[in-house]
């Protein structure tokens, strides 16, 4: 199991979903995508943006949030939202930690994060703005969680 599992619930935007996989392929984490998505997974802008990674990289697909949970029950899961109080430093991850992300117009469902409020997590940004570029947003998560495990087979 990975340390950590980065999850995108309908992602939209190839180059943010190919900037994710880097990051998963760099830093040792799992990508779980969940469709439908916005683009082909063989569009080559996803592709470039991942670079050379591709062979690097653990990758799931699911077809839909209830396929995806129940082929992952049991996990210790958060919802990144800017609908909560709740920082993203406020937790502690534990390996093998699920970092849920929403599409990048839409965010997640209000019924995800309804029924996960406990599980909700924001990353501060000013009050006039919307939200962070999505890849930027998993980014930050990661490596809070890779910190907090003192960046474990890293170099």
């Amino acid at each position: 199991m990975a340390k950590i599992n980065i999850v995108l619930y309908c992602p939209e935007i190839p180059q943010n979903t190919g900037n994710i996989s880097r990051t998963a392929a760099v830093t040792g984490a799992a990508l779980h995508i969940i469709r439908p998505t916005g683009f082909e997974i063989t569009d080559k802008n996803l592709k470039r943006a991942g670079l050379d990674y591709w062979d690097k990289l653990e990758i799931s697909y699911y077809d839909g949030y209830e396929d995806f949970i129940s082929k992952n029950e049991g996990g210790v899961m958060y919802y990144f939202t800017s609908h909560t109080e709740k920082q993203y430093t406020d937790v502690e991850y534990p390996e093998g930690v699920y970092l849920v992300f929403g599409r990048e117009t839409s965010g997640l469902p209000t019924e995800i994060t309804e029924k996960n409020k406990d599980r909700c997590v924001r990353i501060p940004m000013r009050k006039t703005l919307r939200c962070l570029n999505l890849s930027n947003a998993v980014a930050i998560a990661v490596y809070e969680a890779l910190r907090q495990g003192g960046f474990a087979d890293l170099v």
